[in-house]
């Protein structure tokens, strides 16, 4: 059996991976609560492999049930079942504006008299033990619906038990730290392109930034140490039952450096993990490669963005 526990704050998309896996095969259940998930999986377990169950526990359910969740979790994780926590979370300030927008009400205001900011929080905290147990956190902050989609397909659906699904992210620290990376590496020591005007308008996968990144021999250093520290500790944290494992490389903005070595460090590490995922934040690309192949990059459908400082 394949059980894909979706949770995580309100409005971060929950029901839009709950329908993506539905749409796969899926028997997918919304709002499902807690207690009564045990039951369902002995209900469902005659299926064996052949069944496919995603369902979605939030800060819906009572707060009894959800204090017992984790314990749960355990529970099913020492059975002969391929479980994964998925959680999505999105940042306070988007999830206020989104609320305001669409004027709906947060489920933690219905009965009580705390503030759409106090209900964020409070939920927040309500599903902390949830977000730790979690196999894999995306942050939905600036994904669209397709962006959103295609991620809970390639990396969730498509995950097997046994594999360690390794993605680099590239992103700039001007628009914050991805808040579901694992390991965070800083590159804004590197020399930077922005500085020459003539450079600005490429991006770390044109053959202008590349040739001037491989002039300087630290930056060769840099993507060498963080290769040799993955190559080091990857085998352990697979080791751990981990199956999903984010590196996040920043600079100043995310256009040049960033992206660089992350080309660099997926090129490099496919081989030996077999399949890496490939993400330029602010370039808005996500693609993967497969050995030493890379399938074609997609844009997402966001509106084009003005190059900005790296």
């Amino acid at each position: 059996m394949q059980l894909v526990i979706i949770s995580g704050r309100s409005g971060s998309g929950k029901s839009i991976a709950l329908q993506a896996l539905e749409d796969i095969g899926y028997y997918a259940i919304d709002n499902l609560p807690a207690m009564l998930l045990g039951s369902l999986i002995d209900e469902l377990r005659d299926e064996g492999e052949r069944t496919h169950l995603a369902v979605s526990i939030d800060a819906r359910n009572l707060p009894a049930a959800l204090e017992r969740l984790p314990a749960l979790l355990e529970e099913l994780r020492a059975r002969p079942i391929d479980c994964q926590v998925i959680y999505l979370t999105t940042d306070s300030r988007i999830l206020l504006e989104r609320y305001s927008a669409t004027r709906r009400r947060h489920p933690l205001t219905r009965n009580s008299d705390m503030t759409l900011e106090e209900a964020i929080e409070k939920e927040e905290e309500t599903l902390n033990e949830i977000r730790d147990l979690a196999d894999l956190r995306i942050d939905t902050s600036r994904l669209s619906v397709h962006d959103l989609r295609r991620r809970i397909s390639d990396q969730v659906a498509h995950q097997r038990k046994d594999q360690l699904t390794l993605t680099f992210e590239s992103f700039g620290y001007k628009r914050g730290v991805p808040m579901d990376a694992d390991l965070v590496f800083d590159v804004r020591c590197l020399p930077n392109p922005y500085w020459d005007p003539t450079l600005r308008q490429y991006t770390g996968r044109d053959a202008t930034i590349i040739a001037f990144l491989r002039g300087y021999p630290i930056v060769e250093e840099m993507s060498h140490d963080i290769q040799a520290m993955l190559e080091r500790w990857l085998p352990a944290y697979q080791n751990s039952q981990r199956s999903y494992m984010t590196v996040a490389i920043g600079c100043t903005g995310g256009q040049h450096r960033s992206v660089y070595i992350a080309e660099q460090l997926a090129q490099k590490l496919a081989p030996l993990i077999g399949e890496v995922q490939l993400r330029h934040r602010e370039l808005e690309l996500q693609y993967t490669l497969r050995g030493t192949r890379a399938e074609p990059p997609t844009a997402s459908p966001f509106s084009e963005q003005t190059p900005s400082p790296t």
